[in-house]
């Protein structure tokens, strides 16, 4: 039986200035966007070496005037039955499940510490089988192999230990390697199905739990040009981790926080 669970599926930015948040994200991620289809509703597809990657909306209007943010989504089998879960476990749910007409069933949901996450369980009935095994193995808007897409995803905890329990009854995730920080704790590599997709570790400089997406680039020198030519601030990087790659950590011109990842230099 195919499985999507705890599989990172979808990156969302709720924006104050959708226009300028296309014209930046096209050029720093060399992303293609274009509006989706929906009757009513301003929704706009980024897209990355032929994959959808991303969505873009406008927070105008949202309860709260929520400042510009990132949200990173995790696949379900089931978005209800996680729903409850996610309650049962102390999390809370914002937005309760729904249908997404030809993409699937969301719901939007607090960790019990307070980082914001999504859940989307897929619409099998319009992939195809090739689709299907990619969407199972991990591919499609999170793909380490490819610039442009998901690469990790790493949340800052007030209690990253109970944060880890939390996620791993949910999804099903496991703790892989565990970095010594120093005094900022521990920076504990979270896996699944057998691979690292991200980190959890302390608070650190967030001023709340929050989970952080970085996207995949070939070549961070030239993404931290692109991102600061286009009106984005750099506030940490570029940093080499283990493994050779180099990170760098920025906010767009409206001020959603997101990073980048890959070699130092452009590859060929």
């Amino acid at each position: 039986m195919t499985s999507f669970q705890g599989n990172p599926c979808w990156y969302e930015l709720g924006t104050t200035d959708l226009d300028g948040a296309q014209r930046f994200y096209a050029g720093a991620l060399d992303w293609q966007i274009a509006r989706a289809p929906m009757e009513g509703f301003d929704y706009r597809l980024a897209s990355a070496g032929g994959d959808m990657v991303a969505g873009m909306m406008s927070t105008e209007g949202q309860a709260g005037a929520p400042p510009t943010n990132w949200l990173i989504y995790f696949a379900t089998d089931d978005c209800d039955a996680t729903a409850a879960a996610i309650t049962a476990a102390g999390g809370s749910i914002l937005k309760p499940p729904a249908d997404i007409p030809g993409t699937g069933r969301f719901a939007v949901a607090t960790d019990p510490q307070g980082a914001v996450f999504g859940i989307l369980q897929p619409d099998m009935s319009r992939m195809s089988p090739e689709d299907r095994a990619k969407a199972e193995a991990g591919g499609g808007a999170f793909d380490q192999s490819k610039a442009g897409h998901g690469n990790w995803n790493e949340l800052m905890s007030t209690d990253p230990a109970a944060a880890f329990d939390f996620y791993s009854g949910l999804f099903g995730w496991t703790k892989s390697q565990a970095m010594d920080m120093g005094a900022m704790g521990t920076y504990q590599l979270i896996a699944h199905k057998g691979r690292d997709i991200g980190a959890m570790m302390g608070l650190g400089s967030a001023p709340m739990p929050t989970w952080l997406p970085y996207f995949g680039a070939n070549g961070i020198d030239a993404a931290i040009s692109r991102i600061t030519d286009g009106g984005g601030k750099l506030h940490r990087g570029p940093i080499e981790v283990p493994g050779g790659a180099y990170i760098a950590v920025a906010t767009d011109p409206q001020g959603g926080w997101f990073a980048v990842v890959g070699p130092r230099d452009v590859t060929k």
